[in-house]
C-alpha cells in the first residue's frame, strides 16, 4: 500500500513558511502519539478527526505542489509518519491512505493552476489541521 506520490509544480508563491508549516505537522504528530498509547484496540474514538487529518494532508500535499512551495514530499512523508504511528493494521492502514488520497485527488480535479483561492485552501486547512491536533492533545489524559 503506498500513499499517493504524485509531485505537481506550479507557478505562485505560498503564503505560510516553511517553519509554520513544520509546527502544524508538529502538532498533529504529537497529538496522535499521545492518544495512540491512550486508546487499545483496532478503532479509536478520535477515528473521524484522524481521517480528517489524513485528508488534510493531501489536500495540502497536493495544493503546496500547486503553489510552488518547494516541499517535495514533506506531507507525504508526513502522512508515512502518521501511518507508521497509527495503523496498526491493513485495514486501519488502507483507510489513513485512503482518507489523504482522497483529500489529493479531491483538489486536484479542482485547482490546475496555484490561485488565491488555492493559497486561502492552504491556510484553512492548516488552521483546521491545527485545530484538531490541539483537540486531541486536549483530550488526552
Amino acid at each position: 500500500m503506498t500513499v499517493l506520490v504524485n509531485r505537481c509544480s506550479r507557478q505562485g508563491a505560498p503564503r505560510l513558511s516553511g517553519a509554520a508549516m513544520a509546527l502544524a505537522v508538529a502538532v498533529f504528530l504529537s497529538a496522535v502519539a499521545g492518544e495512540a498509547r491512550a486508546a487499545p484496540g483496532d478503532a479509536k474514538p478520535y477515528d473521524d478527526k484522524l481521517m480528517r487529518l489524513a485528508e488534510i494532508l493531501g489536500a495540502v500535499h497536493y495544493l503546496r505542489e500547486l503553489c510552488s512551495a518547494n516541499d517535495g514530499q514533506l506531507w507525504r512523508e508526513k502522512m508515512k509518519e502518521l501511518i507508521d504511528t497509527e495503523g496498526g493494521t491493513a485495514i486501519r492502514r488502507a483507510r489513513l491512505t485512503r482518507s489523504f488520497n482522497q483529500g489529493y485527488r479531491s483538489y486536484r480535479r479542482t485547482y490546475v493552476t496555484c490561485t488565491p483561492t488555492a493559497q486561502s485552501s492552504i491556510e484553512r486547512f492548516l488552521a483546521e489541521g491545527i485545530q484538531i491536533g490541539d483537540g486531541l492533545v486536549n483530550r488526552s489524559p
